[in-house]
């Protein structure tokens, strides 16, 4: 089957009328999330859940991935108008996209943030299609110690890459762990840490854990939260760029493209850090750096586009190895496999529907954004006006209800309500959330191969030296954990994004 039968196949799939209501639902709730601030694409997800159990694989799946791409087009509206990003991936938009709006100019810098956006997540998707199948092939050879190799280094890498603390992040990561490790012995079937309770013996689910530390806990914040968004007053007019608009900002969202792309395939914040490494490369090769941060169109045109092309990049190391690289693909991940199906170097051969349905469905996502969401703008500015308490009990009633219809088992929704006081009390202190929930989920993967590959080696940890592809992940990872804790490295790190936003 060459790659042209693969995307009618794709196109099969998509365009049936469940799967394209599904798309349609997904983006339009993205939006919605993007436009929320503070309200990201893992709360949302912790929301949709419950409505997957139904679904088919394909179908949740290319809804989730509405959603998840759908937030970063959401996400510019906010940082324009009101100076506040609605998602951590467009902070670098409040910089210029704000200073547009002042000057009048709302509706170009709306405008190429959509028509970039569009770009970025067309030509990233262009790139899933070659790439993913290729890497598929390639780790196809891999064994159990590759595997926990890739696992060990996309956990190290994530605490690496992450905002805060990297000590914060990898106590996060070793709790994930612990907690992944409650439930059956992969390898004996023994119980472990259950207490007696059925409930644990499958483990500690994803969903009441997702759904509390992230769906609860943005509940609890904005509860507390007394603050209200004042949205800066302007017309908004002239959506399409101009000829002068288009010239300045064209080849930035061509590098925005390919650096976000890339960017995407590594694990932690990987639409944060392309829209930094965007603006940052935006800025250097400029004839006129001063003028950024005074409203210059292209500061606006290359993060926006290059956060939408790592959200696509993202979904080749999850389709393709199985592994997620942000809290956002851990759910994903955990979703497909509630539905068992197993992301990896067999899941495009062995379900190329579901691969090729969600490839295809992106061309179709990207396109229903770019249609809805130009002529929708007046829309998402009224939503910014709706109180939150109007919509905190109906999200938290639905969270209630997702995890109680997952088992029909009550004691979920006390592991839920558990973990959502947990996450709030996390975000008091800092915490990421991200490294906890993908050590949950890339723990029993980490544990099974850990010890698989000690048996196979009679009980010597050499096996990870000794085998090339292993032996590179185990070292890399450990590389990025001894460095990440070396003070100075640790600061620079710390200070990168702060150094991005200021103009250094």
């Amino acid at each position: 089957m060459d790659v042209f039968d693969k995307i009618l196949l794709g196109f099969s799939v998509t365009l049936t009328p469940g799967n394209l209501l599904f798309c349609f639902v997904g983006t339009i709730f993205g939006t919605l999330v993007g436009v929320l601030p503070g309200f990201g694409p893992v709360g949302a997800f912790s929301i949709l859940l419950p409505l997957t159990y139904k679904m088919s694989p394909t179908s949740a799946i290319i809804m989730l991935a509405g959603v998840y791409y759908g937030a970063m087009y959401g996400g510019s509206t906010t940082s324009i108008l009101v100076n506040i990003p609605g998602e951590s991936a467009s902070i670098v938009t409040c910089l210029d996209g704000y200073q547009m709006a002042r000057q009048g100019r709302a509706g170009p810098a709306l405008g190429i943030a959509a028509i970039g956006s569009f770009i970025g997540g067309t030509l990233a998707i262009v790139g899933l299609m070659f790439l993913a199948p290729v890497l598929g092939q390639a780790a196809l050879s891999f064994g159990p110690p590759e595997f926990f190799g890739l696992a060990f280094l996309g956990l190290t890498l994530v605490s690496y890459l992450s905002r805060g603390s990297t000590t914060k992040a990898l106590i996060m990561a070793v709790l994930g762990l612990l907690t992944g490790s409650i439930g059956m012995d992969p390898i004996n079937g023994a119980p472990r840490f259950t207490h007696g309770t059925t409930t644990l013996m499958d483990g500690v689910g994803l969903v009441p854990v997702a759904i509390g530390m992230f769906g609860v806990a943005e509940v609890l914040e904005n509860i507390e939260s007394t603050s209200t968004v004042s949205i800066f007053k302007t017309k908004i007019k002239g959506l399409l760029p101009t000829l002068k608009d288009w010239k300045d900002s064209i080849w930035a969202i061509l590098r925005g493209t390919i650096l976000g792309f890339f960017i995407g395939m590594l694990p932690g914040p990987s639409g944060t850090i392309g829209s930094f490494a965007s603006y940052a490369l935006e800025k250097k090769i400029s004839r006129h750096p001063e003028k950024f941060g005074t409203g210059v169109i292209e500061g606006v045109a290359g993060p926006e586009t290059a956060n939408n092309a790592a959200t696509t990049g993202a979904f080749i190391p999850l389709l393709s190895l199985g592994i997620p690289i942000s809290g956002t693909t851990a759910i994903l991940l955990g979703v497909l496999m509630i539905h068992g199906v197993q992301p990896g170097p067999l899941f495009i051969s062995k379900h190329p529907d579901i691969f090729w349905g969600v490839v295809t469905s992106m061309y179709v996502g990207n396109v229903m954004l770019l249609i809805l969401n130009l002529p929708l703008i007046g829309m998402w500015v009224r939503v910014l006006r709706i109180p939150y308490a109007l919509l905190i009990p109906f999200i938290f009633l639905f969270c209630l209800v997702g995890v109680y219809t997952l088992n029909n088992d009550v004691a979920e929704i006390f592991i839920m309500l558990i973990f959502g006081i947990v996450g709030f009390l996390m975000r008091k202190v800092k915490l990421e959330g991200a490294p906890f929930l993908m050590a949950l989920v890339l723990g029993p993967v980490m544990e099974s191969s850990l010890r698989q590959s000690l048996l196979l080696s009679h009980g010597s940890p050499i096996i990870f030296l000794a085998r090339p592809i292993s032996a590179i992940f185990v070292i890399l990872g450990l590389a990025c954990l001894i460095t990440s804790l070396i003070p100075m490295v640790r600061r620079k790190r710390e200070d990168f994004t702060k150094k991005i936003v200021e103009g250094d």
